[in-house]
C-alpha cells in the first residue's frame, strides 16, 4: 500500500508540475522535449500503478479506483500519439481529421483520471484513518 501511495502522490506532483510550468512557462509555450518527457513519466507512473494494483490484495473498490487512475494516466499520452499516427497515416493532405483518439486524449482520459484520483485520495485517507 505504501508503494501505491507513493505512485499516486508522484502522479499528483507531475500534474502540479505541468500546471505550474503551463502557467509560468514562456507565454504558455513549452519546449516539445519537456512535454514529451512529462508525458512519458506520467504514462510510466500509470503503468506502474496498474501493475502494483494487480499484485496487491485490496478491496475491489480500491482496485477499481487505482486501475482507473493508472489506466487513464497511461491512456492520455498513448491516445495523443495514436491520434497523430492515424492522422498522418490516413488523413494527411486529404482534408479530413481523426477525432476518436483526440477526444479520448483531451476529454475522456483526463475526466477518468480526475474521478480516479479523487477516489484514490479518498480510499487512501480512509485506509489511513482506519489503521490509526
Amino acid at each position: 500500500m505504501a508503494k501505491i501511495r507513493s505512485v499516486v502522490f508522484a502522479m499528483l506532483i507531475v500534474i502540479f508540475a505541468v500546471l505550474v510550468l503551463g502557467i509560468l512557462g514562456q507565454g504558455g509555450k513549452l519546449p516539445f522535449s519537456l512535454i514529451a518527457v512529462i508525458g512519458i513519466i506520467f504514462a510510466l507512473l500509470g503503468i506502474i500503478l496498474v501493475a502494483l494494483t494487480v499484485k496487491l490484495k485490496e478491496p475491489r473498490i480500491r482496485k477499481i479506483f487505482f486501475i482507473l487512475t493508472g489506466g487513464s494516466a497511461a491512456g492520455i499520452p498513448v491516445c495523443a500519439i495514436l491520434h497523430n499516427v492515424v492522422y498522418a497515416t490516413f488523413f494527411h493532405g486529404k482534408g479530413g481529421d481523426e477525432a476518436v483518439f483526440f477526444i479520448l486524449a483531451i476529454i475522456v482520459c483526463p475526466a477518468l483520471f480526475l474521478i480516479g484520483i479523487m477516489g484514490c485520495i479518498a480510499m487512501l485517507a480512509y485506509a489511513k484513518t482506519k489503521k490509526c
